[in-house]
């Protein structure tokens, strides 16, 4: 385990794309924390982490996101509107996973028993208006 405190939006942006950077192939981040807590500006640091120079958004109502072009690609949940895995499944959850890409799943403790021991936690916590302390944890 470890954990980070990011003073702006754009500390919590370069910590997610020193993720991306490293990141590899069938990897899943499952963010978790509040409304407003940085997950999805954690989540466009990494996508350029990856080399996607896009503009990413937050999934709400589409239910993921695809970023296509990077050194990996980059699919990018958000599980607010999932009442449970089976939903999650429903949608193409494991087909996701075989893609090769990289999954980052926000609201994930909504469907926390779709995930296995290899997918890093990603637990964020507002400290203040402005900071927050991200807590990276895997049982790798």
């Amino acid at each position: 385990m470890r954990s980070f405190i990011c003073k702006s939006e754009e500390e919590t942006e370069a910590l997610g794309e020193q993720l991306g950077r490293v990141a590899a192939a069938g990897e899943v981040y499952a963010l978790e924390g509040d409304l407003g807590a940085g997950k999805t500006a954690f989540t466009r640091g990494f996508a350029r982490g990856l080399g996607f120079g896009g503009r990413v958004t937050s999934p709400t109502f589409a239910i993921v996101g695809e970023y296509l072009g990077g050194r990996l690609d980059l699919f990018h949940f958000d599980l607010y509107r999932l009442g449970s895995s089976d939903e999650l499944f429903d949608i193409g959850w494991e087909e996701y996973l075989g893609r090769g890409g990289v999954c980052v799943v926000e609201w994930a403790q909504r469907c926390a028993d779709a995930f296995d021991g290899d997918t890093v936690w990603v637990r964020f916590e507002k400290l203040s208006d402005d900071e927050r302390k991200i807590t990276l944890e895997c049982d790798r």
